[in-house]
């Protein structure tokens, strides 16, 4: 049946068990595709493993009749048990819940598993039908909003926010949750408290680094972080480590999207802060057999880390929100980590839209993924120069936060990195005057639900890793001798991953404020 059909040339028609009776608009019936949610049930029912594919895109409620609603809400509780899938399991996963001989019995099934013969082309078929979904929410929205422009009581204002909200949640595929009770809320915060009270150790996922950790308990379920330097300051070899330490040590599987190397570059940085060769070693391939023997061992731990590398460039919000679904849904991430987010896109925005509006998007959008997810969201992030005109204190500020104040506004927790080396500073600016080589401070600057505190750790940016503090020697100086000078550095073509060479942000001398690349 074609979308958009005349009301009059279907009146006649009986409807199929179960269709949806929803009124018309403008004499035309409500935009649909039933030929292809037939050709999607039909995929699921035929191939188990199609639901992966649109799991994250699809809900009970994107399908226009009640019938296909309740053969695709069946269809999903089976694959979250575990369960296999097809026409016999669903129809008595139907008829346990009373529904089968309201869509139409049996009968309804094999009809559905013979409109396609294979299920390759499922997402496509998805899309659309989700395209139709928005489309109707989107009359509907309209529909309740004339209602209440008529409406002489309603403040316009409150009206104007309404509609904002509303084509907001419509835009970014996240339809506004029904409510809950505080009886609800309250009784899902006591039980969260109580299992975190009988866990030992942190009720977050841990950064492995102690002091961090101290502070945050470890990342929050739901806090988006932003992580903000300027160029090679050492943040991707900083959220590197603590990827490391996520993934190996405390077993959590971790998703960087890197939209600025790619991901054989930030594997070979993984390695070299795994085995402790440097990457300038690695990146020549001149290793003696002492190293290649180390090499080899010690590769094998980060072969098995469940850690997962996405290097699209240019991400938009829209893929990444799908992307980050699915890799929930498959893996079980537990943390995810952006580098970085001036290179992301909204994916929506217009030749000439604002670059300011369009990061407050993204942040926005940011934590809207870590709430609907219920994972922590690291997004990195950089600076503006006027930590560099500044003078006195290279401390970065809150102000510093390059584009929009935004990202200050959304984030939960606010962290930048400071290296006093990075400025030819070689004592740090407290009272005690210690050596600052080798040395960084995580300074973080917001914490929503904590305090506010700065955080020495060791910088061996030589092989591109951060260590606990205490590993430097009595006079403050790395055990191992190196140090940290690792600046950036211009350089014209070549690889990207050198020693010294730190954010592409760097490469163009003639760039401005308002200008992200």
């Amino acid at each position: 049946m074609e979308a958009n059909q005349p009301l009059q040339r279907t009146a006649a028609r009986r409807p199929n068990p179960g269709s949806v009776a929803l009124p018309s608009v403008l004499g035309k019936l409500p935009p649909q595709a039933l030929e292809l949610e037939e050709a999607v049930l039909g995929s699921l029912l035929i191939d188990r493993n199609a639901l992966s594919k649109v799991i994250d895109i699809l809900t009970p409620e994107t399908f226009y009749v009640d019938a296909h609603q309740a053969v695709f809400s069946v269809v999903k509780d089976l694959f979250a048990e575990s369960q296999p899938i097809d026409i016999l399991t669903v129809a008595q996963a139907l008829r346990k819940a009373g529904q089968l001989e309201r869509i139409g019995g049996e009968a309804k099934l094999i009809n559905l598993s013979t409109r396609v013969s294979s299920s390759a082309h499922i997402e496509y078929h998805a899309r659309i039908v989700v395209q139709k979904h928005i489309q109707r929410e989107l009359i509907r929205i309209a529909g309740e909003l004339t209602e209440k422009a008529y409406d002489e009581s309603t403040d316009v204002l409150d009206l104007l926010d309404s509609a904002e909200q509303s084509l907001f949640s419509v835009s970014q595929g996240n339809l506004k949750r029904n409510y809950e009770s505080s009886l609800n809320l309250v009784k899902q915060a006591l039980d969260r408290i109580s299992a975190i009270s009988q866990r030992e150790g942190l009720s977050g996922v841990p950064s492995g680094f102690r002091d961090v950790d101290r502070v945050t308990s470890g990342w929050q379920k739901s806090d988006l972080v932003i992580l903000a330097a300027r160029p090679g300051m050492g943040k991707t070899a900083f959220v590197l480590s603590m990827a490391r330490n996520i993934a190996i040590a405390h077993k959590v599987p971790v998703a960087v999207f890197s939209l600025e190397m790619s991901s054989v570059q930030l594997i070979t940085r993984m390695i070299s802060s795994e085995t402790g060769i440097g990457a300038e070693k690695l990146r020549r391939g001149n290793l003696d057999a002492t190293e290649w023997a180390q090499l080899t061992s010690k590769v094998k731990t980060l072969q098995d880390a469940p850690i997962y590398i996405d290097d699209t460039p240019g991400l938009s919000i829209f893929d990444l929100r799908a992307k980050c679904r699915r890799l929930v849904s498959q893996h079980q991430i537990g943390i995810i980590i952006i580098d970085y987010l001036q290179l992301m896109t909204a994916g929506n925005s217009k030749s000439g839209g604002n670059r300011e509006q369009e990061i407050s998007s993204i942040s926005r959008a940011l934590k809207s993924i870590a709430k609907e997810l219920d994972i922590p969201v690291i997004a990195l992030s950089q600076l503006s120069r006027a930590v560099e005109t500044r003078g006195g204190s290279k401390r970065p500020l809150l102000s510093d936060l390059r584009e929009s104040g935004a990202i200050e506004q959304d984030a939960d927790i606010v962290s930048f990195i400071y290296r006093p080396e990075y400025y030819g500073i070689h004592e740090w600016d407290d009272d005690s005057g210690a050596p600052a080589d080798g040395q960084a401070e995580l300074i973080i600057a917001k914490h929503r639900n904590g305090s506010l505190e700065n955080i020495k750790l060791k910088a061996k940016l030589f092989i591109q890793k951060f260590e606990e503090h205490e590993s430097l020697d009595p006079f403050g100086r790395p055990a191992d001798g190196s140090g940290g000078s690792w600046r950036p550095v211009n350089e014209e073509g070549g690889a990207k991953l050198y020693i010294q060479k730190g954010s592409r942000m760097n490469d163009n001398q003639d760039d401005m404020e308002d200008t992200p690349f």
